[in-house]
């Protein structure tokens, strides 16, 4: 509920920017004749009840557009107040910003040079994801960000009253838009619809923030006493990079076909030529020095004479134009090289052509001698103002824009292999009854053959097909252009070894498998996804075991060669959302904590370092939190190898939306990982006294959370005291609910089971376990209970926890959950189960105010005012909800189906609306 920019938001002046807002929505529904809601919007006591409006539908469209305008107003708000705190107290007033990083570095004792040897080290990756927790529909969000910006441009102090009320007025045309727009999806979106959101951002919103990025840490890195021209060179910067999984995650999703994977890869390329070639011609306006002036130098007028004999007619055609100027004329044939062909129509087709660039490295390089050149003749303004910032465009975007990853399912796999089998004459039916141990022998004389199962014309079966088809995409991909858009294999719920060997045999089926040493190595790398508490205590030993294989090694080689790599990496992602789901919040958190300090110990002892992949949702109970305290609670050397996360649904557009903010989210990740990195350069990991606690804690959290899901009827109190069949039917992503459609607590995502329990205001999943984990302690171990009392909350892990548990807490209401709890139809499990929860909130609330009342003084002040000016709406939008449940269920149950439907599209705008005010879905 309360986001990354809540504590540095001004309340008062989010507080005058709302009621301006609200003036303005006002005036527009009194133009439109809409005078009772314009009267009575939720704000300062003036709601009325919902029924009693004309109009039901248009009210909650008004709640909801309430609520987005209140969280524009705060976003704003934190935005001015973090530049006015700069400006004010200097860049090292901000926590988790560059400034603060490298202050406290060089408090440390952290020589310049050696911050400036490892910043280039430093491996940020954002992987946007499709998952369904966007309940708004992009023509929405458009709207949002247009009026967003306009709030923004109010800021300005320059403007006349004339042209104040212009864009007063402006606000007020994008008011009414919104106004006359559907706010819900009635489809659900296609996966093309998903690609081009993924592609907006990636095309028009990082390539405008990553130099502002640049300029920010070069800002910092002045104010704290560093020179400047130490890090001047565009390689001397952090790397950032950027992944998808739209188009390539086909867990549970069967229409991640392989025609689409294909599409998205071409879309990427093509997109990511295209924004070159923008940048290129903009960088080619700009360099009109003149040879007559300035002599270019030999190197760069002999690349040129190459480059332009390389091309031929092209080539010729670039050096006409722009006589005299050299460097202009090299953009030219830089532009000529690009691996596309523009129409007249400027539509782009991509090209492989022997005379054009077949990598991006060969562009790198081009950039940075003319870079050189420049700096050469004494233009080191223009160097690093016109050319660095292109050289970075192409250095994190490329030829492909961003890796496309390819996740699927552990149990797919086994149904794939299976098939295989069948089809070469082997017992494939046997080898899905067969335990681990039978699966090894099989595996391992397998994968000393290169003989594949198959014949290139042979049908298998559904699932085989989809894997290898989509395999064959890959392999295609990668002749043709290279792996540099190719992202990872990674097999969702690894369960043991075998789960990721398997991939190696669908690699070699299609000839992803490459001669290596005296073997075969893949060409992708498998990445396992480790995702319930069982399966991540279990991971350091798959992990070892799967590191030890001579196809991982060999694999593990071959890409370390061709990336020109020091050592070996390998990635393995952590799934923060089904641990949860699975564990509760401590004993996830925690688990994920001890898991990823034993998977280093395994990559260790195996010669490899490992990076970590962590797949993070949008609420807290799915891995979001402050992200400074997030990667400061994370173990000693977890970022060695970089930093790799996945933004999610309704988190894409909250944190990147908009420019300012993107650039502030992004600052976060990549300021806390080169913080972390460089501080743990300078010390050897240390043992916290509190780790054991920390164990038992977890345990007993873990046990009281699994006695509540594991108590009879507890399913059926779940489907009934949330609104998870609505859930089950709105339109907002193109992945269904469920993995494989069963009516089972296993089956469902997480997302489902997070945004079920938020809507009804339990918030069952950010809290739950918590304060019977700490009674426990202060039963069990009095001391550590008191210790913990004292100096726990100056310990990031635990502080983590404990916060993230106590916002949880603030977000859930007892009041609204007894109202949803009486949709429960059977009084005994109503009563038994309502009774846990409320015993375990009580709980759980007196520990946290006995051990953390002072630490988090600010921060419940901060989530209180935030949660204010929403509660008069919201307790409005869950009356409504409940009795419209209560009427739908009924009418289902009696088999009116139609009636039922048509009921729908109200229902889906209070969720809509409510998720909007509690600014979290899943």
């Amino acid at each position: 509920m309360i986001n990354a920019t809540s504590s540095i938001i001004d309340f008062e002046k989010a507080e005058r920017d709302t009621i301006f807002l609200l003036e303005c929505f006002r005036e527009v529904l009194r133009d439109l004749g809409e005078h009772e809601l314009a009267d009575h919007l939720p704000f300062e006591n003036a709601g009325i009840p919902l029924e009693r409006y004309p109009d039901t539908e248009r009210a909650l469209q008004a709640f909801s557009i309430f609520f987005q305008l209140l969280n524009m107003a705060e976003e704003n708000s934190a935005a001015q107040n973090r530049r006015a705190l700069e400006a004010e107290k200097g860049l090292e007033h901000l926590t988790g910003l560059w400034g603060r990083t490298l202050g406290r570095l060089r408090d440390l004792g952290i020589a310049e040079t050696e911050i400036q040897t490892l910043l280039p080290e430093i491996a940020v990756n954002a992987v946007l994801t499709a998952h369904p927790t966007e309940a708004k529909r992009k023509t929405v969000l458009e709207q949002h960000r247009q009026l967003y910006l306009l709030l923004v441009k109010r800021e300005n102090q320059m403007w006349t009253p004339q042209e104040q009320q212009e864009i007063r007025n402006e606000i007020k045309v994008v008011m009414e838009r919104l106004w006359r727009t559907g706010e819900i999806l009635f489809d659900k979106p296609e996966v093309s619809a998903e690609r081009r959101n993924v592609i907006h951002y990636l095309c028009n919103i990082f390539p405008e923030v990553l130099p502002l990025l640049d300029k920010r840490l070069l800002q910092a890195w002045k104010s704290t006493g560093f020179d400047p021209d130490k890090l001047s060179d565009p390689r001397s910067q952090p790397r950032l990079s950027f992944g998808s999984w739209v188009g390539g995650d086909r867990d549970g999703h069967p229409l991640v076909t392989a025609e689409v994977t294909e599409e998205t890869l071409a879309d990427m390329r093509s997109n990511a030529l295209m924004l070159l070639l923008r940048h290129l011609r903009e960088l080619a306006s700009k360099l009109s020095l003149s040879e007559r002036l300035h002599a270019p130098g030999a190197s760069l007028a002999r690349r040129i004479e190459n480059l332009a004999g390389r091309l031929g007619e092209k080539g010729l055609e670039a050096m006409r134009r722009n006589r005299h100027e050299p460097w202009r004329q090299f953009i030219n044939l830089m532009i000529a090289s690009l691996p596309l062909e523009a129409g007249v129509s400027e539509t782009i087709r991509t090209t492989s052509e022997p005379c054009c660039y077949m990598e991006a490295a060969e562009l790198l390089e081009d950039l940075a001698l003319l870079r050189e050149s420049l700096m050469g003749i004494g233009a080191h303004c223009i160097a690093d103002t016109d050319v660095a910032p292109v050289y970075r465009i192409v250095q994190t975007f490329g030829f492909h824009l961003g890796t496309l990853d390819i996740r699927q399912n552990s149990r797919f796999h086994d149904l794939a292999l299976s098939q295989l089998m069948t089809a070469a004459g082997l017992d494939g039916n046997g080898f899905l009854e067969w335990d681990e141990c039978e699966r090894r022998a099989f595996l391992d004389r397998e994968l000393h053959s290169p003989r594949p199962f198959t014949h290139p014309d042979m049908t298998a079966g559904p699932e085989a097909e989809a894997v290898l088809a989509s395999y064959r995409v890959l392999l295609n991909q990668g002749k043709r252009y290279g792996t540099d858009g190719l992202g990872s294999l990674i097999v969702s719920m690894t369960r043991n070894v075998s789960d990721l060997l398997v991939v190696y045999l669908f690699a070699r089926e299609v000839g992803l498998m490459t001669p290596s040493g005296d073997g075969d190595a893949c060409i992708l790398p498998v990445v396992p996804l480790f995702e319930t508490i069982d399966d991540l205590k279990k991971s350091p030993a798959i992990l070892q075991e799967f590191l030890l294989h001579p196809v991982t090694i060999r694999s593990l080689d071959y890409r370390r060669k061709n990336k020109g790599s020091r050592g070996r990496v390998q990635q393995v992602m952590i799934g923060y959302s089904d641990s949860n789901k699975d564990g509760g919040i401590f004993a996830s958190t925690w688990t994920l904590y001890r898991a990823q300090e034993a998977l280093l110990e395994a990559g260790r002892r195996c010669g490899t370092d490992i990076l970590f992949f962590h797949g993070r949702g949008g609420s807290i109970s799915r891995g979001a939190g402050p992200t400074h305290r997030f990667i400061k609670a994370q173990p000693y050397g977890s970022f060695h190898a970089g930093m790799c996360f996945t933004e999610q649904g309704e988190t894409i557009a909250q944190k990147y939306a908009n420019r300012i903010s993107a650039v502030y989210n992004l600052e976060l990740f990549i300021a806390g990982t080169a913080g972390a990195v460089i501080r743990q350069r300078k010390r050897e990991k240390a043992e916290h006294p509190l780790e054991t606690v920390m164990d038992l804690l977890s345990e007993k959290s873990h046990l009281a959370y699994r006695q509540l899901i594991e108590i009879e009827g507890f399913l059926t109190f779940f489907r009934e005291a949330t609104p998870i069949d609505i859930i089950e039917s709105t339109r907002i992503g193109s992945r269904p609910s469920r993995r494989s459609g069963q009516a089972t607590l296993a089956d469902l995502r997480a997302i489902p089971w997070v945004f079920s329990w938020n809507q009804a205001r339990f918030s069952l999943s950010g809290w739950y376990g918590v304060g019977s984990a700490l009674e426990a302690l202060q039963s069990i171990d009095p001391v550590a209970f008191e210790e913990i009392r004292f100096r726990g909350h100056a310990w990031p892990p635990l502080r983590y926890i404990v916060s993230n548990a106590d916002t949880s807490i603030a977000s859930a209401d007892p009041e609204i959950m007894h109202e949803y709890a009486s949709l429960v139809t059977d009084g005994t499990v109503r009563n038994r189960i309502l009774g846990m929860i409320e015993a375990e909130y009580q709980r759980t609330k007196t520990y946290i105010e006995m051990l953390f009342a002072q630490p988090l003084e600010t921060q419940r002040l901060n989530v209180n005012r935030f949660i204010a000016p929403r509660r008069e709406g919201l307790a409005m939008l869950h009356q409504q909800q409940i009795t419209l449940l209560k009427h739908w269920r009924e009418l289902r149950r009696c088999g009116m189906h139609e009636e039922a439907d048509g009921m729908l599209p109200e229902l889906f705008l209070t969720v809509n609306a409510i998720s909007g005010g509690l600014r979290t879905t899943g």
